[in-house]
């Protein structure tokens, strides 16, 4: 059993707190990712697990086992660093092979792991070079090679992809979840690409100023946020947040867009959720791009706007639609909506919108967390 527990950590760099009261469980096999911004203390956490780093409060388990006193070597772990480090007056081969040769593995079976990561690493025409005679994407994958061929209980990656090329690191995507699959070997993966975390984790951790904000499956995560921070960092482009308050119209309680000729019908479940959870009427409203229908003529609500600006991206146009302006910064509001590349609109055009009331999510803008039932 692999299965990594981290109960109540925290890390300080003098005044600084990296990780605060961190508490994760990874299951036995499982892939999890840690995910946030530079700065977030994700790469903190994963050198405490380790043992790179020491934390001053909680406990590090793996196996059942605490390990907080144990050297890195004992915790039989293999991590593959962001930068290669690797040995330069070696081949690519003995670089691989050298974590297998200092425990003395049999050299037909050295021999065998090398080739078949090689294989998989796409890296078998250069076992003979030493590492100035490569390139950097290929000094990564033999990085990674060199944690691979030891099999051990548990990877721990650090950014291991950010110097290989797009194509590349769409292959090394796949190999490393099969590889992952196929070895059983329970991973922590620290990345700040939200496309790799939503693709290879079982699970996402995401992290920020060295607080988890949210463990959950890559859908839990990105279609539940469960605080502001998730939802604007989740996503490309990221889910529109806008101000609001309720206010009550005609007999109805609707939520009014601030600065903006915007309202709302809210459900009764709504309206209960803000009224028992938030602690001010100062709500935020959340709705990501795709959950966002346009339309050249009136549609549903029949909310209208006006286009400020398309972005072309091939496969899907993101359109800011112009909603008003804050009259403290000068600001626009802006909804950005995700179309298909067919639908053509101009700057300045009226179009009319409307909302899937599934995906509406609410947030109270003081302890900017999700209302539950929102």
């Amino acid at each position: 059993m692999a299965e990594i527990k981290l109960e109540h950590i925290t890390k300080r760099f003098g005044d600084v707190v990296a990780v605060n009261d961190f508490s994760l469980e990874v299951h036995d096999r499982e892939f999890v990712v840690f995910l946030g911004p530079s700065g977030c203390g994700k790469t903190t956490t994963l050198r405490a697990i380790a043992g790179l780093e020491h934390p001053e409060d909680g406990d590090i388990l793996i196996g059942g086992k605490r390990v907080n006193n144990l050297s890195p070597a004992d915790r039989d772990i293999a991590f593959v660093f962001q930068f290669y480090a690797l040995y330069p007056h070696l081949t690519v081969y003995d670089n691989i092979a050298f974590p297998l040769k200092a425990v003395k593995i049999p050299k037909s079976e050295i021999n065998q792991r090398v080739k078949e990561v090689a294989t998989v690493l796409q890296i078998e025409d250069m076992l003979s070079r030493k590492p100035s005679y490569l390139s950097g994407g290929e000094m990564q994958r033999v990085a990674l090679g060199r944690a691979m061929v030891r099999r051990p209980k548990v990877f721990l990656m650090d950014e291991p992809m950010a110097n290989l090329d797009a194509k590349l690191r769409v292959n090394m995507r796949t190999e490393l979840k099969r590889l992952q699959h196929e070895t059983g070997a329970t991973t922590i993966f620290v990345t700040h690409d939200q496309v790799e975390a939503m693709s290879m984790a079982d699970r996402i951790a995401v992290m920020h100023l060295g607080v988890l904000q949210q463990i959950g499956t890559p859908q839990e995560v990105y279609n539940h946020p469960k605080s502001l921070f998730v939802a604007g960092f989740m996503g490309s482009p990221s889910m529109n947040l806008i101000h609001g308050e309720i206010q009550s119209r005609n007999g109805k309680s609707m939520l009014h867009l601030t600065h903006t000729e915007l309202s709302l019908e809210l459900s009764d479940e709504q309206i209960a959720s803000v009224r028992q959870q938030a602690e001010a009427n100062e709500l935020v409203f959340g709705i990501r791009p795709e959950h966002i229908t346009v339309a050249k003529e009136p549609v549903g609500r029949e909310v209208k706007a006006s286009v400020h600006l398309i972005e072309s991206l091939g496969s899907a146009n993101i359109i800011d639609i112009f909603l008003g302006e804050n009259p403290e910064t000068g600001d626009p509001i802006l909804l950005r909506v995700r179309t298909h590349p067919a639908f053509q609109v101009d700057v300045g055009q009226s179009i009319w919108l409307d909302f899937d009331d599934k995906h509406v999510r609410l947030f109270d803008r003081r302890t900017e967390r999700q209302l539950v039932g929102s």
